[in-house]
């Protein structure tokens, strides 16, 4: 369905990510960082999809280091989900300031169309969350975000994202998520646990539906999403990886075209323009337009026909 003639959504996709969760299995949210490949991880089949800051802010040539604007993230979050019918979960890094300013965050985004928000328990400049020297803002500080998140949203689901695991233990990562869940949180987030075993004494331990993030090149194994899900996990994310592939492809097209002074070798690589067009709707633009042109001219011919 072309973009800008979507059909509206029948409930806030927030109400639609609500009963995902109550319904059996894990949910799969593939990382996104624009319109395109949004539409194609709805075509593809998956349920959600999941708007990355490191993955948003890699495609702007940036640093993941909370250095992206609000009104960057919800203009972004308008162009996805004015595309696709499936539930987009955003990660809004630290929330754009304090709890005052959570308000304002949960409120642009969930007009923008998020379905869940993500808001995570570092001091800004934030990192990514595998790596080394992260800070923390106090447990309670980060409650108060929560809270006024739980308070703000009316249809969005909020994900507590706590780093903790790295900077203060697996133990204080749970003692975290716990008041965050009491606060208000209605997904937690475990960043950067390091084993299976890790995996699994957090969902012994916190009690609500928990966020698994299979990143690359982090502090966590390679776990497939069936293991996720078998250890209490109902959402897993692949936040960067179409973002990492893309970058892959694109330098070696140009190697290709630069060694080879043609992108023939590449043709079987590539999706072809009529596939392209049929995932964006392009021909439905041109019915449409046509379809306006048809009726402009009927009008017209009546008109002259009045006039005689």
């Amino acid at each position: 369905m072309a973009f800008l003639y979507r059909e509206p959504w029948e409930r806030h996709p927030g109400e639609v990510l609500r009963e995902l969760l109550r319904q059996p299995g894990i949910i799969v949210a593939p990382g996104v960082f624009n319109p395109a490949s949004a539409l194609l991880v709805e075509r593809m089949g998956f349920k959600a999809a999941y708007l990355s800051g490191a993955a948003l802010t890699g495609s702007l040539a940036m640093p993941d280091l909370g250095i992206i604007t609000l009104s960057e993230l919800a203009q972004m979050t308008r162009y996805i989900t004015r595309v696709v019918r499936i539930p987009l979960i955003v990660d809004a890094d630290t929330g754009f300031g304090e709890a005052i300013n959570v308000v304002r965050t949960v409120r642009e985004l969930e007009e923008a169309g998020a379905a869940a928000i993500q808001i995570e328990d570092q001091v800004l400049p934030k990192k990514c969350g595998h790596l080394a020297g992260k800070q923390l803002v106090p447990p309670e500080e980060m409650a108060k975000k929560v809270r006024a998140a739980a308070e703000a949203r009316r249809h969005a689901l909020i994900v507590a994202r706590t780093d903790a695991r790295s900077v203060e233990g697996l133990d204080a990562a749970i003692e975290r998520a716990q008041l965050y869940v009491e606060a208000g949180a209605d997904i937690i987030f475990p960043e950067a646990l390091e084993s299976e075993e890790e995996f699994a004494e957090f969902a012994r331990r916190v009690k609500a539906p928990l966020l698994a993030n299979m990143t690359e090149f982090g502090r966590t194994p390679y776990i497939t999403v069936r293991r996720f899900e078998e250890l209490g996990y109902k959402i897993v994310i692949f936040p960067v990886t179409l973002f990492r592939v893309a970058m892959g492809a694109m330098r070696e097209a140009l190697r290709v075209i630069k060694e080879h002074g043609t992108q023939k070798p590449l043709l079987d690589k590539m999706m072809t323009r009529s596939e392209f067009y049929e995932l964006i709707g392009y021909h439905e633009y041109e019915e449409r337009d046509s379809k306006v042109a048809r009726e402009v001219e009927e009008i017209l011919k009546r008109r002259a026909a009045r006039s005689r």
